[in-house]
């Protein structure tokens, strides 16, 4: 039995008239009374009788019609699913991420993709960085986010493609808080909290990276509020500021909060191992995170398609 036989049977069993049927088909009627006759053949009982006025099913023909509906359904189902998958319209991404990057870039590129194809998983994973960098390589998630930006493993593709302006984190009473922006070099006298590398690389990476491009070298200390967002900071007395951003003080940080200035931005670094990916959704997000808008107050930086040099 062939799909082009019950779509044939099913055509002219619901016309009752070969003619109609068989232009519903885009087919000549000979090829579909052909194709009803060895349909019957292979049933082995008549589906329809035929006069010269009228075409009736038989009883056979009226319960292989019901089913043959169902069939041809399943499989039109079938074919749609599959080129959706291939599309890049339906699948799952597994996307793993380091921990600064959860407040704001993730939620809001999950809804960017969800708006973009519904149909798509996006199933996201906080890691830590050398974790993250394991599960690129050995495929166990499909797309990384860090901060920073450095060498990529072999085999994984990486962009630098936006970015999140920096501030400075003061204590109420220091008196770069009466301005409306900070520059680095005014702080380069005092010491400055850096977060642990042990416990959070990427971070504390982004932030000696800053400190570099500023040329500034304070003095440092560990911050001891293991709490990424640093927000009891303040109460290490020897800490006369430290870095963030507006997301992530917007978590809870009580500390006034001022712009860098020249603007520096933590950079945000999307990898993928194409030769891995486990289906065209992957690539689907990964143009999607290269071409959405960013978050509102980001910028985009030149491995975003859209980013203006």
């Amino acid at each position: 039995m062939e799909l082009r036989q019950l779509e044939a049977f099913v055509a002219v069993a619901t016309e009752l008239h070969f003619g109609r049927a068989a232009g519903k088909l885009h087919m000549g009627q000979p090829t579909v009374s052909d194709l009803i006759r060895r349909l019957e053949r292979e049933m082995g009982t008549k589906l329809m009788t035929r006069t010269t006025r009228r075409v009736a099913l038989t009883s056979a023909g009226s319960e292989l019609l019901g089913r043959a509906k169902v069939i041809l359904d399943e499989v039109g189902s079938a074919c749609a699913a599959v080129h959706r998958l291939a599309a890049g319209q339906a699948g799952t991404v597994r996307l793993g991420i380091t921990p600064p990057v959860a407040p704001a870039l993730a939620p809001h590129l999950a809804t960017a993709l969800r708006n973009a194809a519904p149909d798509v998983d996006l199933v996201a994973r906080r890691l830590w960085l050398p974790d993250l960098d394991r599960a690129l390589t050995d495929g166990t998630v499909d797309v990384a986010i860090t901060c920073g930006a450095f060498a990529e493993p072999p085999g994984v593709v990486g962009e630098v493609f936006c970015g999140e302006p920096l501030q400075v984190a003061l204590r109420p009473d220091h008196p770069l808080t009466e301005r409306d922006s900070v520059a680095l070099s005014d702080l380069a006298g005092e010491t400055f909290g850096l977060h642990s590398a042990a416990l959070f690389p990427a971070w504390s990476r982004a932030h000696l990276q800053a400190l570099e491009a500023a040329g500034v070298a304070p003095a440092m200390v560990e911050l001891a509020d293991t709490d990424l967002f640093a927000r009891r900071w303040a109460e290490q007395n020897e800490v006369d500021w430290i870095l963030t951003t507006a997301s992530m003080a917007a978590t809870g940080l009580r500390t006034p909060t001022r712009p860098v200035r020249p603007a520096q931005v933590v950079p945000y670094t999307l990898q993928w191992n194409p030769s891995r990916a486990a289906n065209a959704a992957v690539g689907r997000f990964v143009h999607l995170a290269l071409t959405a808008d960013v978050p509102a107050g980001w910028v985009t930086l030149p491995g975003h398609l859209r980013h203006r040099r």
